[in-house]
């Protein structure tokens, strides 16, 4: 099976159209989505709607959460973000009944799912939804040991933006040491897959991950969108800070 894996799409339809369209051209089977469909992003139910259609397993991100309860641990920007998505999320678009088909599809969704020795989280193996492992994370050897004593295998997981490999050596392989490629083995791995709508590894393309089951690798996809549209969509709306729009121009 060949899966694309994308996550942190963040109400960035733009980013997710071009992503879409570029999986469609990878002889994929399956797209699994890791978490944070909502949040930061002006099209936070156009980007619900072409998940629920198109995704075969989504997993619940912390602003997914957040959406849904009380958020806990935002800035003052992301948590003005999160009010206003969870309006937009009840004005529509559509009838009452996408709406509520909307609402219900969060409501559902899992923290991780385990699937043979495969793990799919938004955070951490650990704490499925809310644990950031940064590059850096590979200095603490006592958490990465932690850590990969909760994988079978592979985890994939986002959250931090930054894609990239973790090995039980101690070492983070971005996409550009691998060459855009990782070979698989019986060796445990935790993977992130990057971010779709936000990118923070100062590359301001779209980021996702094929899962090549038959050649046994991963491969790192990079895909161009149209930022200027988003970010203009960002400036209109008073309850999104502009930062939100700039920062998408240095993928920071």
């Amino acid at each position: 099976m060949r899966q694309a894996l994308i996550s942190d799409i963040h109400g960035n339809l733009e980013a997710l159209t071009a992503v879409m369209a570029d999986v469609q051209t990878r002889n994929v089977e399956q797209i699994v989505c890791l978490g944070d469909i909502v949040g930061y992003g002006p099209n936070p139910c156009q980007c619900l709607d072409s998940v629920m259609q198109h995704c075969a397993l989504t997993i619940l991100g912390n602003h997914d959460q957040a959406a849904l309860f009380d958020p806990e641990g935002f800035n003052p920007v992301a948590l003005k973000a999160i009010y206003w998505t969870r309006d937009e999320l009840d004005r529509g678009p559509g009838p009452a009944t996408a709406i509520n088909r909307r609402w219900d599809f969060l409501s559902e969704l899992p923290k991780f799912h385990q699937s043979g020795d495969i793990l799919y989280v938004h955070g951490s193996p650990r704490d499925a939804t809310n644990e950031y492992v940064f590059p850096e994370t590979i200095y603490d050897q006592t958490r990465m040991r932690i850590l990969f004593e909760k994988v079978t295998r592979l985890s994939f997981q986002g959250h931090t933006h930054m894609p990239g490999v973790f090995t039980t050596d101690g070492e983070f392989i971005t996409p550009e040491q691998c060459n855009y490629q990782f070979p698989l083995s019986d060796e445990k791995l935790m993977i992130n897959v990057g971010s779709v709508g936000q990118p923070r590894d100062e590359d301001p393309r779209s980021c996702y991950v094929v899962l090549d089951q038959e050649n046994d690798c991963i491969e790192f996809h990079r895909v161009e969108y149209d930022i200027e549209s988003t970010i203009d969509k960002i400036y209109a709306i008073a309850d999104l800070d502009n930062m939100l729009g700039d920062r998408l121009r240095g993928g920071r």
